[in-house]
Parts: C-alpha cells; sequence; structure tokens
C-alpha cells in the first residue's frame, strides 16, 4: 500500500514534468503519510529525487492560519511564512537505476492488468 502511493506520485508527477517540460529534482511533502520513513526514501528512490520533509508535516490547519494572518495584517507577505518552514528530514534516492527501472517495469505491467480486469468483457 504505501509503494503504490509512491508509484502513483511519481505517475502523476512524470505526467506533469511532460506537460510542463521541466524535471522535479526535489520534493517538499506534508500531511500524515509524511511520517513514514519507508513511504519518503521509497519515494525518492523511485523517483531518483530528493524528499524533504518539514518538522510540522500537517500543514492543512497551518495553511489556514498563515492565509488569516496574512488577511490581518499578522505577517507582512508570503514570504515571511515562507521563512517559518523548517526541515526535518531529507531522503536521497540510492536505489540503482537497473532495480529503479524494474520496479517502474512491474508498476506499470500492474496497472496495465488492473485496468484489463477492469474493463466491461460481457
Amino acid at each position: 500500500a504505501l509503494e503504490s502511493i509512491a508509484y502513483q506520485t511519481a505517475d502523476v508527477l512524470h505526467a506533469m514534468e511532460q506537460d510542463a517540460g521541466v524535471t522535479i529534482k526535489s520534493l517538499k511533502v506534508d500531511g500524515g503519510a509524511s511520517a513514514n520513513g519507508f513511504l519518503l526514501q521509497f519515494q525518492s528512490d523511485i523517483m531518483d529525487v530528493t524528499v524533504h520533509r518539514p518538522q510540522c508535516i500537517e500543514t492543512t490547519a497551518l495553511g489556514a492560519a498563515y492565509l488569516a494572518g496574512l488577511a490581518v495584517g499578522y505577517w507582512k507577505d508570503k514570504e515571511e511564512i515562507r521563512a517559518n518552514w523548517s526541515l526535518d528530514a531529507s531522503f536521497t534516492a540510492d536505489m540503482d537505476a537497473e532495480k529503479r527501472n524494474g520496479l517502474l517495469k512491474g508498476w506499470r505491467k500492474a496497472v496495465k492488468c488492473a485496468r484489463y480486469m477492469g474493463e466491461d468483457t460481457e
């Protein structure tokens, strides 16, 4: 289940790279799943990027508070808010390309099989 999160994220980000014509070199992550070091290391390995996790991973409420603070003038601008971000951990890819490519090939095959099984073949 954790690996599937990383594979699905990789699929979306690769599509974004193709559409935008850019290469993603690092990710900043948050949310409950980002507390899992295995997931973040696998995400780093499968995408061959560095993944950064902040000290505060529950950012939905924090984001709302930042927006409210901007609205009432508590913070002067987005740069002041951006300065509040602090790193907890970074995960650097250490999987070799052959293994990565093999795992991605297996993922694509599994997705293709799932799509086939989901077709209406009556």
